[in-house]
C-alpha cells in the first residue's frame, strides 16, 4: 500500500480502505482462478494497481463519465480507477468467464456501486461510452477498429473521448497510422520504480463514426 500513498496522497479514508483490501482479495481470488501470475502477485500494488492509476495521473473524470473496460482480466485497469473516481460508471467486459466472476467477486466485497462487470467482445456491446481503457490486449490497431464505434460524440472531460491504452516497449510502428490523433504519455515521468521505465499512456482522440 505504501507505493499507492506514495503517489496518490490524498485519498479518502474510504478509498484508503478498499486500496489495502485489494491485496488479500486478489491473492484469494487467485488462488480458485488465475488471473494474475505467480510471479506478478505479490508486486500486485505496482505492477497492477498503480500501473492502472497511471491514467488518472493525466484525466480527472467529471461524474457521469461512462468507461468501458475492454479485455480486463482480474479487473484492471477498471477496478483501480473506479475506487478513484465513484462518480463515474464503468463496464468492464472480458470475453473469459471465470475472470469476470472475479471482478463481480473484488467488486462486491468491495462495495462498489460503479462497476457493472459483463462478459462479452467489446464489439458486441451495444453501447457508447466516453473512454475506452485497457491494458494491452492486442496490436494497437486492431484494437482500435474493434472500439472506435463505441466511442460517444458528447464532451465532458479535459481530454478527447477516445481510447486510453497503457502499453509497454516498442510500439511507434503501431500508432502510424493514427499520428494525427495520438498523444503518448511516458508513465516514468509520473512513477520512479524501474517497471515504469518503458511504460507509456496512449490517449487516441475518436470522433463519433458511423454504425
Amino acid at each position: 500500500m505504501d507505493i499507492i500513498t506514495k503517489y496518490f496522497p490524498d485519498l479518502t479514508p474510504r478509498q484508503l480502505e478498499q486500496f489495502e483490501q485489494l491485496g488479500e482479495l486478489y491473492k484469494e481470488w487467485n488462488e480458485k482462478i488465475n488471473v494474475i501470475s505467480r510471479k506478478d502477485i505479490d508486486q500486485l500494488y505496482e505492477r497492477h494497481v498503480l500501473h492502472s492509476m497511471g491514467i488518472a495521473k493525466y484525466i480527472q473524470f467529471t461524474p457521469g463519465t461512462k468507461i468501458m473496460d475492454v479485455g480486463t482480466g482480474g479487473g484492471f485497469p477498471g477496478i483501480p480507477l473506479a475506487i478513484l473516481f465513484p462518480e463515474t460508471n464503468f463496464r468492464l467486459v472480458d470475453s473469459i468467464a471465470k475472470k469476470i466472476k472475479v471482478v463481480e467477486g473484488v467488486s462486491q466485497s468491495l462495495g462498489l456501486t460503479n462497476v457493472l462487470a459483463e462478459q462479452a467482445r467489446a464489439e458486441k456491446v451495444n453501447d457508447e461510452f466516453d473512454f475506452v481503457v485497457s491494458r494491452a490486449v492486442t496490436a494497437f490497431p486492431k484494437f482500435v477498429s474493434l472500439v472506435r464505434r463505441k466511442i460517444s460524440a458528447s464532451q465532458k472531460n479535459s481530454m478527447a473521448n477516445g481510447i486510453l491504452y497503457l502499453k509497454g516497449g516498442d510500439f511507434l510502428e503501431e500508432l502510424e497510422p493514427f499520428k494525427k490523433q495520438v498523444q503518448v504519455f511516458p508513465l516514468s515521468d509520473q512513477f520512479e520504480e524501474a517497471f515504469f521505465e518503458t511504460k507509456k499512456l496512449i490517449h487516441l482522440r475518436l470522433k463519433k463514426t458511423g454504425k
